[in-house]
């Protein structure tokens, strides 16, 4: 499954910090539950990777 490929998948995301000074992404499907910790720094790097997807994804969608 690459980034391209579209799936008939329904998932939840939830994202906060934790009790340990972590930043958690959660995500669920189903029985399926991921939850992913970074530490702060690394939540702004990928935040900052989302912003510049979304960025890309907006020049995209004006051709």
């Amino acid at each position: 499954m690459g980034i391209n490929d579209e799936r008939d998948i329904e998932a939840n995301l939830q994202i906060g910090p934790t009790d340990q000074g972590m930043v958690r992404l959660f995500m669920f499907s189903g029985d399926l539950e991921i939850p992913m910790d970074f530490e702060p720094e690394e939540a702004e790097e990928i935040a900052e990777e989302i912003r510049a997807a979304a960025a890309t994804a907006r020049r995209v969608k004006r051709r």
